[in-house]
């Protein structure tokens, strides 16, 4: 199909790009960013007047409940709820049911999500099987199959040698290891210790338990890197004040790292628990706002890589328990943009691209040559690359209603909080994936 967006406001932060002009795509490529060639006759046109042209996001954390939850027909709704918000490539962790750590699993995965024609998948494989944290998987099958990195999702890996093992493992397939780091003594609790909680009598999460394995993993790729980079690792949802230093000192020793911070993380502390909300019932959980200050400084000045929705779908009954009890996570994929902009754009903030480069070019060198081929048109906007991109209202002001959010996990803290901002279309190869 050919497809022509006319008068929108291009914006590519990979690029710099910000300009008026229109967008020509053939063949599920971008054709022209500009005046379109003179024989170019479009089957459609869309009239982008008033609206951001963007690349598509893409989020590096966004679970499907897939496999395990077919009969409730997850996918189609996780991944319709994915192009609704502009995202058009995410990585899904290993936790499903069962675990992503068979070969075949990986590439069932694949092929119901391309079927689909909405976002594209990228699988996280399993680091250990069954996410045990003892016998590392048969990493190189899993790549093959399509994973493009290795992790353990909430599961610690007690054993350090292990650790070690699996670590230098994946790196041999040019993978990075993708882990939450958090002591599996400390981290226990289910809200983050301060007065908060002592106060609720929820048992807390002291920001120790993570940077303790902030240590622990360092160490380890001081030890490993030799004379050269040594082992990638890509550090998720980091919540703390402590663990940003730690990561930036890590940075300025040259270790190979990455990191990333939630939506929830950024924008909510633990006074958002409420009257023991469990919307809010979150890991990592939320912590005070000198956190939420210094994960906002540490994502603007690049300290911190990439934000992610951490979109976790849970089913109403698994929410509508005592806070201790109630399943940890949120819907956020619908979210992710919205959220990112008003970080972003709001008084302080770093502004328009920095907001947009978090969700866009960031995290797709995250990824990095994990994406093959697809690298060079992911999270950017190019003459001659896949056509993965969003139309956006900046205009557009909603209220977060839940029971209006197309992901089968309708609650999230942010309910009822009133955002600016909308996707209108969504195209993925050059397929119209989402149409508002």
């Amino acid at each position: 199909m050919k497809i022509l967006i006319q008068h929108g406001r291009v914006i590519d932060p990979a690029t710099g790009r910000d300009e008026t002009a229109d967008v020509a795509i053939a063949a599920g490529r971008i054709l022209s960013i500009g005046q379109p060639p003179a024989d170019f006759t479009p089957s459609r046109t869309i009239d982008a007047q008033g609206c951001w042209v963007l690349p598509g996001l893409v989020d590096l954390t966004a679970r499907l409940r897939e496999p395990g939850h077919e009969h409730a027909r997850m996918l189609e709704s996780e991944m319709a709820a994915a192009v609704a918000g502009g995202v058009t490539s995410l990585v899904c962790p290993p936790d499903t049911d069962p675990v992503l750590d068979e070969p075949g699993l990986v590439e069932m995965l694949k092929t119901r999500a391309e079927r689909l024609h909405q976002a594209r998948v990228f699988p996280q494989g399993a680091l250990t099987r069954g996410l045990k944290g003892e016998v590392l998987t048969e990493m190189g099958q899993l790549t093959d199959a399509g994973c493009v990195a290795f992790g353990q999702a909430e599961a610690p890996i007690v054993n350090t040698q292990v650790l070690q093992r699996a670590l230098l493992y994946a790196s041999t397939f040019g993978h990075a290891v993708w882990l939450r780091p958090v002591d599996p003594w400390l981290g226990g609790g289910v809200a983050a210790s301060g007065p908060l909680a002592m106060r609720m009598g929820l048992s807390g999460v002291p920001a120790a338990a993570e940077t303790i394995r902030l240590h622990t993993l360092f160490e380890l790729l001081r030890a490993m890197r030799g004379g050269g980079a040594g082992p990638r690792l890509h550090l998720c949802r980091l919540s703390s004040a402590a663990g940003v230093e730690l990561l930036r000192q890590a940075k300025a020793d040259g270790l190979n790292v990455t990191a990333d911070v939630s939506i929830n993380s950024l924008h909510l502390t633990d006074l958002d628990i409420g009257y023991y909300d469990s919307a809010a019932r979150l890991n990592p959980p939320l912590r005070q706002q000198r956190d939420r200050d210094a994960l906002r400084a540490a994502l603007a000045d690049g300290t911190l890589d990439a934000l992610v929705s951490d979109h976790t779908p849970v089913e109403a009954d698994a929410k509508q328990l005592p806070f201790a009890e109630a399943e940890p996570g949120a819907t956020g994929l619908e979210l992710l943009l919205p959220l990112a902009l008003k970080w972003g754009t709001e008084p302080g903030g770093p502004g328009l691209m920095r907001a947009l480069e978090v969700v866009t070019q960031a995290p797709a060198q995250v990824l990095g040559g994990a994406l093959g081929t697809f690298q060079a048109s992911c999270g950017r906007l190019a003459e001659g690359g896949a056509a993965d991109l969003c139309v956006f209202d900046p205009q557009a002001h909603w209220q977060v209603e839940p029971a209006a959010l197309r992901s089968q996990g309708k609650l999230t803290p942010f309910a009822g909080l009133e955002l600016t901002g909308r996707v209108r279309t969504t195209l993925v190869g050059g397929h119209l994936a989402h149409a508002d």
